[in-house]
């Protein structure tokens, strides 16, 4: 089946729309090898995911074997880019053919112990996490002519929009890291088994499932709520196109080569049937009737967010550092279509940046062609270089708007500012200053997300995450959608009972046409809760309410704890980016994922003998949390699904669910902004194609 095309909404005075691009030539997950050295590189053998769906969240379950079949002991690095809003709460190393799972404790502690016992001549494993970029997984003294068997489980929220679901696995490295491209070589190919299985579970009905560029996945419908997909062992095809992979339904390995190349993110999408009221959704967790609860609560509003009819001034931002030179034809001829586009009552202005900025237009310039031509055909000679000063560009794009015309920014760039002003607290400082609202694109697993996520809440916007992978005409459409529409904002919560605790996130903002909204937090007394949201319309306030019960045991979901941890210690890291470092905060993200078993800045998850956890004075904390966690996934799979609607009696919201049918209407879409965004997409998938082609030629 296939998914139609999406829409999504706007705000009112000031926008700012974000394209956030990756490099292209990008790396892919894989064991790493030092550049430098002259040793032979460790094998991947077999590469196994298991995704499961349910209860408002995603379970991952990677299981890999690493080989060496060398004559020499060689240690294992594995890295990976690091999921969006993914909770790492399982890193499993089977030591003398026994599977012993890791625990969590500092940072610089784990690294202290991984080399104490790897000096020491006894198994060990870690896992380490490089800022929002990767994962690594490190094992010592793999020996010769043997194998690793390792197993790593993280959860992470789910995320619909509009109705459609989607779900990343990712795998492209966008290469912007140069130090660790320096440093690095990269092995991505798995030689003998790949599988990649999903069970997707959901309380509402799903029409139909997507994967693109997987056209040999197998999607199977049990009834409407449950489906499963699954994708064996594949080559890739010998033109490089992505649309045309050769792939093979076989647990065989295939006869000579690899059978699968960790290269490209894997996509999933899945529709909800139209016409889904907008409701509250919870998901809880209660050990018993004496501890503290905590939640997942879903709001998906009705579509009662009317179309937006404005003219506007344009600012185009845009990056022509280095890293853009691969992209900056897409670019040019985005932006060349796009100004076609306008009305002759609009206005526009160009700024470039790489390591300086440049007020490329002048002034506003009416949107006439006498005008938009010569700027363009100047714009095509220019030549990307030099590095990424971002926050120059954004300043100088700020300047001279009027007060009287709503304005509208574009900014392009792949968000990874490493000239000048870099630090995220000025960037936030400026926004705060400025009456806007910026949008974003975020494109690749490499963007810097944390800056760009931040700057959207500041401002009230939105961010949308796009992989390489992506139904990329599809999250245009949606975020075009969210520009043509009003937004609620400055947003209130308020519970009455339950003694509700910890809520995150603190601060929630804006809503856009199509989105949810989902909270985490703790209640202390069980029972019937008043939940009243209000949030300003233009000049409107308005108010939805309803009541929900919170249950006094509710043990099928252990992971909302590790989901709970994970968003308050995001809370914490973009309070102390903010405000700058500090000792008790760090001390608190530290105490927060030792005691829920997470892999953060500040701690990492170390696997030595079991007999050396308890000499070494750790814990097993969270092998206690994961065999719960294991036993719970058991009775989930053995069960119907559940309903997780909780204001049935007393529905919240009076209007069906915005789905990117259209079939609830709509307001027209920014045609310029359309052409803008599709020649883009177009130029990604042409020069990915180009990428992919040169790389096998190589």
């Amino acid at each position: 089946m296939c998914l139609p095309v999406f829409s999504r909404s706007l705000s009112k005075s000031l926008l700012v729309g974000s394209l956030v691009f990756s490099a292209f030539g990008a790396n892919a997950a894989g064991l790493l090898s030092p550049v430098s050295a002259n040793l032979p590189d460790l094998t991947i053998k077999e590469h196994h995911v298991e995704v499961t769906i349910q209860d408002g969240y995603a379970i991952t379950e990677v299981e890999q074997v690493f080989a060496n079949p060398n004559n020499q002991a060689l240690d294992a690095i594995y890295s990976f880019p690091v999921p969006d809003k993914a909770a790492v709460g399982e890193f499993t190393y089977w030591i003398n053919n026994q599977p012993v799972t890791g625990e969590v404790v500092a940072k610089q502690q784990a690294r202290q112990i991984y080399e104490e016992e790897k000096k020491a001549g006894r198994k060990t494993a870690l896992v380490e996490q490089d800022s929002y970029k990767t994962f690594d997984i490190s094992v010592a003294e793999v020996q010769p002519q043997t194998d690793v068997h390792v197993r790593l489980v993280y959860v992470q929220p789910t995320h619909v929009d509009s109705g459609i679901g989607r779900y990343v696995y990712p795998l492209e490295d966008g290469g912007v890291d140069e130090a660790k491209l320096a440093f690095w070589n990269r092995n991505e190919q798995v030689q003998e088994q790949f599988s990649f299985n999903v069970n997707l579970r959901n309380s509402y009905p799903i029409d139909g499932i997507r994967l693109p560029h997987q056209p040999a996945a197998v999607v199977t419908q049990t009834d409407a709520q449950n489906w499963t997909v699954s994708l064996g062992n594949r080559v890739q095809n010998v033109n490089g196109d992505d649309d045309d992979d050769v792939s093979a339904q076989s647990s065989q390995p295939m006869a000579q080569g690899p059978v699968a190349s960790l290269d490209k993110d894997i996509l999933l999408y899945w529709r909800h049937s139209d016409g889904l009221p907008g409701s509250l959704d919870m998901t809880t967790y209660k050990k018993d009737s004496t501890s503290p609860g905590t939640f997942m609560m879903t709001l998906t509003p009705g579509d009662d967010l009317a179309p937006l009819q404005n003219g506007r001034d344009w600012i185009f931002v845009l990056d022509v550092s280095g890293s853009m030179a691969g992209k900056y034809s897409a670019l040019t001829e985005g932006i060349r279509q796009g100004l076609a586009k306008l009305s002759p009552q609009d206005r526009f202005r160009i700024v470039l940046f790489n390591d300086t900025a440049q007020n490329f237009s002048g002034d506003f310039q009416p949107a006439i062609p006498e005008k938009i031509t010569p700027l363009l055909d100047k714009l095509d000679q220019y030549q990307p270089n030099r590095g990424t000063n971002l926050y120059a560009g954004m300043k100088m794009g700020l300047r001279k708007m009027d007060a009287d015309r709503p304005t509208a920014m574009i900014l392009v760039t792949d968000g990874v500012a490493n000239v000048g002003v870099t630090e995220k607290k000025a960037f936030l400082e400026m926004l705060e200053q400025a009456d806007l609202r910026l949008y974003t694109f975020v494109m690749g697993n490499s963007a810097n997300r944390p800056l760009l996520n931040e700057m959207t809440k500041v401002s009230q916007g939105f961010s949308l995450s796009v992989s390489n992978a992506d139904d990329i005409m599809g999250q245009i459409m949606l975020a075009a959608d969210k520009m043509s529409h009003q937004a609620m904002r400055n947003i209130q919560l308020k519970f009455d009972g339950g003694r509700i605790t910890d809520l995150t996130p603190e601060q929630i903002g804006s809503l856009y046409r199509g989105q949810q909204l989902t909270l985490l937090g703790h209640y202390r007394k069980a029972g019937p809760v008043k939940v009243t949201l209000t949030g300003e319309i233009g000049s409107e306030t308005r108010t939805y309410e309803t009541e929900i019960t919170f249950p006094d045991q509710s043990t099928l979901n252990p992971e909302l704890e590790r989901l709970w941890a994970y968003a308050k210690i995001e809370n914490l890291q973009a309070k102390m980016d903010y405000l700058g470092e500090d000792s008790d905060t760090k001390q608190a993200i530290t105490s927060i994922a030792k005691e829920h078993g997470l892999v953060t800045d500040y701690t990492s998850m170390i696997v030595v003998e079991e007999a050396r956890f308890n000499q070494l004075g750790i814990d097993r904390s969270n092998k206690k949390r994961v065999e719960t966690e294991h036993q719970a996934r058991q009775q989930r799979a053995a069960a119907p699904v559940q309903q997780r609607r909780a204001d049935t009696n007393k529905p919240m919201f009076d209007k069906k669910r915005s789905t990117v049918s259209g079939s609830s209407g709509g307001g027209a879409i920014d045609p310029w902004l359309l052409a803008l965004l599709i020649a883009m997409a177009s130029g990604v998938l042409i020069k990915r194609q180009q990428r992919d082609r040169k790389t096998k030629e190589a």
